[in-house]
């Protein structure tokens, strides 16, 4: 039976190996700090976080996260640890709450490997304080336990560690929000909050690993919110419109209220044109207990777009806790093979002879069992997400498909812009062909960093220029997605390229002729384009603040503008450094968006003073990576870049139909 505990109680730990499990309604950094019987951290190296996550018989997460599971030995506690104390701190600069009374209640739960809860406790009563000790386990006559502490720090983890006693708390503080806010630019940035998508027939099992996996709560309980409002609302010329109501131009109801159109009498059908008919018999209903079969667009929303997009967020967040909820399976199996092993060992009896042979071989079975029963849910699992990636691919606007899909083909200068645009594939160790689709939601609210340096993940026999063409090659196809997403006008790209190093993979840009100007070279071009760019974004930001849009220049471009910039920094002196720095910090608020391509190692003489421009951009990769972790477990994803295939003419096409539609409004 769990214990549900109140500030100030304590419960005893019969358990060695445990888990403690924090769910926050926004992302938190965890850490655990060790002390002696004085209740003394008497160092750094008795503090596990983000930026040292492991120590003897503790291990955290690597980055601030809605979600997180700490893994507790006890039994492998130095002699000197007395108390186990568990952190949580708000990240700073990540743009969320500055403080804890501005959060959903946060809820710590001590489990065992197996996922059952054995003490857990509600924090309440926080308000001003960004940093929080939790929970601590601390040793007892022999054993442990746990007790709820619920103590809280306005002057933040500095504060924190200062009543620990910890020599140079402030510099550990900002140590961990640093590797915290490195830890925030891996990761895949979680979409804004959308509709719960109660209609949805894919049903996620449940696997035993406990309440917060998927499938654990249905999602058919949860009514749909209203649509969310654009995140870039604002009155100037270029902003989002506000969305449309019943009976305006631009209101789609879902699938499920479509109602008779004014002009046809009929309900809008929402069908794929390569998916058949709503004329079309109805496929056999699905045998009893069996999970409904796929449908694409079966999450809530107000478009097909939308509907899409949330399921594809659906599709990753399942196959993220599925994914973990196995690992977490055969962890426990792992652990619990071990511990019967150390028994049979430590018995002198059984620990030679028929009898320990047979005693070591029912452990490796008991292990085998409970591994292929997690196998065999994972399977399930996959099997369903693949199913329903099988629908959904064939069924998506060009926004969201990969340039092999024969969609792009009929491709036609849309009249709105998409909800987000897709940026290349994630996939897991455990099904390496079940790919999830990176969409990224637009307008885009961080700037992109193409990484044409050598990866940790890069097995190929690529040099450094290969790896540069290939970059740049990237950033095309992104610039070609976002041109031909976006109605004609309504998007402008310019390209910085100091030394006209990438002309070859900017042919097809220039000679579609969809660029805003030539790709600008030398110093002087440099300095140019970035204050045109900086100026634009002056202008912009003085009228938003003044309220006065209507004063804006008269001839100002009001399309939104992407800047690629090749081979940084060769090319770029301080103030150009400076200039692009603001543009990244800046641009996006106002519609001027950053596209890097670069090597770090090549900016390493700027030393630290370029780790904010790395940090507030989102990297990628040209060749495969495992660089990108999810918001809610921290997986390691594999990115896989979408990429334009080699002898397709599908870029060109997109590209004349883009400038065809740019000269007739002209």
């Amino acid at each position: 039976m769990t214990a549900e505990l109140v500030r100030g109680q304590n419960h005893p730990l019969s358990q060695a190996r445990l888990e403690i499990r924090i769910t926050a309604g926004v992302p938190v950094v965890a850490g655990a700090a060790l002390s002696d019987e004085n209740g003394t951290a008497r160092g750094d190296e008795w503090v596990a976080h983000p930026g040292a996550p492991t120590l003897p018989g503790i291990e955290v997460s690597r980055q601030a996260a809605a979600d997180h599971r700490l893994a507790v030995d006890l039994a492998a506690m130095p002699e000197a640890v007395h108390r186990v104390n568990v952190l949580l701190a708000l990240p700073s600069g990540a743009g969320g709450p500055l403080r804890f009374g501005a959060v959903t209640a946060l809820r710590a739960a001590v489990t065992g490997l197996d996922g059952t809860e054995i003490a857990r406790y509600t924090l309440t009563g926080l308000d001003a304080e960004s940093a929080v000790v939790a929970l601590e386990l601390y040793r007892r006559q022999g054993g442990w336990k746990v007790r709820a502490v619920g103590q809280g720090y306005a002057g933040g983890l500095a504060a924190l560690f200062t009543d620990l006693g910890m020599p140079g708390a402030g510099e550990l503080a900002g140590g961990i929000q640093e590797a915290v806010a490195r830890g925030l630019a891996r990761s895949v940035a979680a979409p804004p909050p959308r509709p719960a998508d109660g209609d949805r027939t894919r049903r996620a099992a449940a696997p035993a690993g406990g309440a917060d996996q998927p499938g654990s709560a249905s999602r058919a309980a949860d009514p749909a919110p209203p649509r969310p409002a654009h995140p870039y609302e604002a009155s100037v010329p270029y902003a989002a419109q506000t969305p449309a109501g019943p009976g305006e131009r631009g209101y789609e109801p879902t699938a499920d209220t479509a109602q008779p159109t004014a002009a046809t009498g009929s309900p809008i059908d929402y069908t794929h044109p390569n998916r058949g008919h709503a004329t079309a018999p109805p496929p056999p209903p699905a045998p009893p207990g069996s999970p409904a079969p796929p449908v694409a667009g079966d999450a809530a929303g107000w478009s097909l777009d939308e509907r899409l997009y949330n399921q594809v967020w659906g599709m990753f967040e399942d196959l993220a806790r599925t994914a973990a909820a196995y690992r977490s399976a055969v962890d426990f199996a792992d652990s619990r093979m071990e511990k019967e092993l150390d028994q049979i060992l430590s018995d002198p009896r059984s620990r030679l002879g028929s009898s320990g042979d047979a005693a070591r071989e029912t452990a490796r079975a008991k292990r085998a069992q409970l591994v292929d029963q997690a196998a065999a849910v994972l399977d399930r699992d996959l099997a369903q997400l693949t199913a329903e990636a099988g629908v959904v691919e064939p069924a998506f606007p060009p926004a969201y498909a990969r340039w092999d899909n024969p969609v792009w083909h009929g491709y036609r200068v849309p009249t709105e812009p998409p909800m987000a645009l897709r940026l290349g594939d994630l996939h897991l160790p455990e099904r390496p062909a079940l790919r999830i689709p990176l969409l990224m939601r637009l307008p885009l609210e961080r700037g992109l960093w193409i990484d044409s340096g050598p990866t940790a993940a890069d097995v190929s026999s690529l040099d450094s220029g290969e790896l540069r063409q290939r970059a740049m090659e990237k950033a095309v196809s992104v610039a070609a997605r976002l041109l031909a997403a976006h109605p004609a006008g309504d998007f402008a790209v310019h390209v910085i390229d100091p030394a006209g190093s990438a002309a070859r993979e900017l042919a097809p840009l220039v000679q579609a002729g969809v660029l805003a100007a030539p790709p600008a070279t030398g110093a002087a071009g440099v300095t140019q384009a970035l204050g045109g760019l900086t100026q634009r974004v002056d202008l912009v930001q003085m009228a938003l603040r003044g309220g006065a849009a209507d004063a804006l220049p008269p001839g100002l471009d009001t399309a939104r503008h992407l800047l690629i910039v090749n081979d940084f920094p060769h090319g770029f002196d301080d103030r150009a450094v400076t200039g692009l720095r603001y543009l990244a910090d800046e641009g996006p608020s106002v519609g001027v968006h950053l596209l890097m391509v670069a090597d770090r190692q090549d900016a390493a003489a700027y030393g630290p003073l370029l780790d904010p421009l790395w940090r507030s951009l989102m990297r990628l990769t040209p060749v495969p990576d495992d660089h990108l972790a999810d918001p809610w477990v921290g997986h390691a994803w594999t990115y896989e870049p979408s990429l334009v295939p080699p002898g397709s003419q599908v870029l060109d096409h997109v590209l004349a139909q883009v400038a065809i539609a740019r000269t007739k409004i002209q």
